[in-house]
């Protein structure tokens, strides 16, 4: 596999020199106080603006690092300062697996590297207290009745403990999850403390709802729902351009994408094992077709006994677990197909990168986290021209893309792969070399640094506005009463007319 070496910043020797002072300032500030280091290179930045009037800090004049903020640019002091962030997701990610479990964790550690007071509102399943340094504050969890899973469950957040993590620990900023429960509550919480508001959309419940053969009629009731949730935060995050573009056709605003991402570090050709492919091939020879994925009806993992049998030579390895493994395993009974359970770690690492070709039959996704896991791994993807999917492969060059439901096109792509190596290499190639650009930690800095700065300056421009009305409004009603009370006095002392009399008039 080929890499990719970052490019290179030209900058100016003095600049760099400005640069390197700044730095040692920050680590000396850092050093003799309990100050993190991001608000250290603020207070530095600030020191050095004092005595570099009109000269550069790294490449960038010291008048231009003060100045105000144009729209869609980065306030680099506000940009390093530390914040508190309350994030509200459901199902846990502690405890759940998905591919937003992945996004959500990553965020979070992020997030606490950055120097940031994170505080995790979650439906646990084994009351989690902690992560990595970062406070979770585990609240009640329902079941979804028509859902077979002891760790998807859906919370309120309405508990004592959290109203006092909100109350006497105010957030800069809240981030919750959508659709569900939690969600709901978020919104409450940031209208009557007056916090900034990121809701980020996961799970695509109107193309759920027929799937798990509920009543239809409660598609347009979600949509109307969903759009609630975007009038009333600050910034509506979606997974893919494609959901983007859906959710602005129903009415949905504040849309704006965030930025896939992927642990390369985790996912890496590197861990292809011959021991592994014996494993998931179950001792036989053959090609392998690898899925991992959630075992649920929404996945559509059923499709694939069809490749399958019209490819009887190839095996066929589903890794993970859901409420559908049962009846997925009956369904496949008498194929070359090994139910490989959960795995994680270096295991999942190992399960991607030793298959031959990776299928992707799920035709409901926001996005795809397992797709780009196996792109990363540098496998070849087949999989289907819907949802977000779409977003991240581009056919023929990073995958290959088959119709909805079209059988024939998905076996004919898969035979493909299998039987030219050459194009399998090259179509692996054109996909690991497309996810470099798409690591967890550009993603997450594009989020802290210029997203959830973007919700900010959006909400600060809202509560301007809004203060301004008030006190028009104080003002209005300040002026009416000074009319009263002048108008009550001048009846008083108004001189009343006298009644003439008949002889007056006389």
């Amino acid at each position: 596999m080929s890499t990719i070496v970052a490019p290179t910043l030209g900058v100016r020797s003095g600049s760099v020199c400005a640069s390197h002072r700044v730095s040692k300032r920050a680590n000396a500030i850092s050093a003799r106080s309990s100050m993190s280091p991001a608000r250290a290179a603020v207070r530095a930045l600030s020191l050095r603006g004092k005595a570099t009037k009109g000269r550069t800090v790294g490449g960038l004049s010291v008048s231009a690092v003060a100045a105000p903020m144009r729209p869609g640019s980065v306030d680099l002091a506000e940009e390093a300062k530390p914040r508190k962030v309350a994030i509200f997701v459901e199902p846990s990610p502690f405890s759940h697996v998905s591919g937003m479990r992945n996004r959500f964790l990553g965020l979070i550690d992020s997030l606490h590297d950055e120097g940031d007071e994170v505080t995790v509102v979650t439906p646990c399943v084994n009351k989690t207290q902690e992560y990595h340094g970062v406070k979770v504050v585990s609240v009640l969890g329902l079941r979804l009745p028509f859902y077979n899973s002891k760790t998807l469950l859906l919370g309120t957040g309405m508990s004592l403990r959290v109203i006092w993590e909100l109350v006497f620990n105010r957030p800069d900023i809240i981030h919750a999850s959508s659709p569900g429960m939690l969600v709901c509550t978020a919104i409450i919480f940031a209208k009557l403390l007056r916090i900034p508001l990121v809701v980020s959309y996961h799970t695509h419940i109107p193309e759920y709802i027929p799937r798990y053969n509920l009543w239809t009629g409660l598609v347009k009731p979600m949509w109307a729902i969903i759009r609630e949730c975007s009038r009333w935060c600050q910034l509506h995050l979606v997974t893919s351009t494609v959901m983007e573009k859906e959710l602005k056709e129903n009415g949905c605003k504040h849309l704006d994408v965030w930025q896939r991402g992927v642990d390369t570090n985790t996912f890496n050709p590197k861990f292809k094992s011959d021991a592994m492919r014996g494993q998931m091939a179950d001792g036989r020879e053959g090609p392998l077709l690898v899925h991992v994925g959630r075992l649920g009806s929404e996945k559509n993992v059923g499709f694939l006994k069809g490749i399958l049998e019209r490819i009887p030579e190839a095996n066929l390895a589903i890794v993970g677990d859901g409420p559908e493994r049962a009846e997925l395993e009956a369904h496949f009974a008498g194929t070359r197909t090994k139910f490989m359970g959960m795995r994680s770690g270096e295991e999942l690492a190992q399960c991607y990168a030793s298959g031959d070709v990776f299928l992707m039959p799920s035709e409901s996704e926001t996005l795809g986290f397992v797709v780009l896991e196996a792109m990363a791994s540098g496998v070849p993807v087949v999989a289907v021209a819907a949802g977000g999917l779409t977003d991240i492969i581009e056919d023929k060059k990073t995958g290959l893309l088959y119709p909805s439901k079209d059988l024939d096109q998905a076996v004919e792509l898969t035979q493909s792969l299998l039987q030219d190596p050459a194009r399998r290499e090259q179509i692996a190639q054109g996909g690991y070399e497309d996810v470099q650009k798409w690591s967890f930690h550009a993603s997450n800095r594009r989020l802290r640094n210029l997203q959830y700065m973007r919700a900010i300056r959006r909400f600060r421009i809202i509560e301007r506005f809004r203060n301004l009305l008030i006190r028009v409004q104080i003002v209005n009603t300040l002026r009416r009463m000074w009319q009263a009370v002048m108008g009550f006095f001048t009846s008083l002392f108004k001189p009343t007319a006298q009644p003439q009399t008949a002889a007056a008039v006389a």
